[in-house]
């Protein structure tokens, strides 16, 4: 009987099968080398590949948006769009566009990761389960989140996205929503009753109401301009 043991590991997966490889392939050798007191019947023994190369761990789905990153502020509360304009305000005010630096955000189901555009480098990187609030600013085209960095220190990182930030609000929202139903998955059920709702301070929820905020604050700028254009 043979059994597939599947991990999922915070470190390249990779690296840790080919250490496998090597030490499995160091004990094999040994024993071939090693005196036994015993005939063993070739037939029967099983040749392991070990020169086989083990494939890359396949990367999760990821949505990428081109933006400027303004940079990250420590902020004293978790949650708040207070917090979140208070921020924004204090990034844009740092200096010009010609100062922002450009970069691309990947959204995926359990990180958001915000990488220089030109030398690809790594800005900042960020769990998903660490989101505890994001928002679009007064102007449509801010957003920012704030993410935990350790037992009451909170960052919030700011970013300017052309034309408007609607769709990447939407992107994290889904992280976030796709996050929590894993988490929600992976409580055990019960035969008598079903799991409850979330709760009304939830991360799921807060980044729900907000993108929700976002999306009509975005409307509501746009609707002007259509109904000027409208008038003869």
């Amino acid at each position: 009987m043979l059994k597939c043991h599947v991990f999922r590991c915070d470190a390249p997966a990779k690296n840790i099968a080919t250490g496998l490889r090597e030490i499995c392939s160091t004990i094999v050798t040994e024993r071939r080398i090693a005196p036994c007191g015993h005939l063993l019947d070739h037939s029967k023994l099983v040749d392991v590949p070990f020169q086989v190369e083990f494939p890359a761990p396949k990367s999760e789905l990821a949505q990428k948006f081109p933006v400027f990153y303004l940079g990250s502020i420590s902020v004293a509360k978790p949650v708040g769009m207070d917090v979140i304009n208070a921020a924004l305000e204090v990034a844009l005010e740092g200096g010009g566009k010609d100062r922002w630096t450009p970069s691309q955000l990947s959204v995926a189901p359990a990180t958001l990761t915000l990488t220089h555009q030109q030398t690809e480098a790594v800005l900042c990187e960020c769990r998903v389960r660490f989101l505890s609030f994001m928002g679009i600013g007064k102007d449509a085209r801010s957003f920012a989140f704030i993410m935990a960095a350790a037992p009451g220190t909170f960052y919030c990182h700011t970013l300017w996205c052309e034309p408007n930030a609607a769709g990447l609000s939407e992107a994290v929202q889904a992280a976030c929503m796709l996050r929590y139903q894993k988490c929600l998955d992976a409580r055990p059920q019960s035969t008598s009753s079903c799991l409850p709702a979330p709760p009304a301070d939830s991360v799921a929820r807060r980044v729900g109401s907000t993108v929700k905020r976002g999306v009509q604050s975005l409307l509501g700028t746009l609707k002007p301009k259509r109904q000027g254009a409208q008038t003869p």
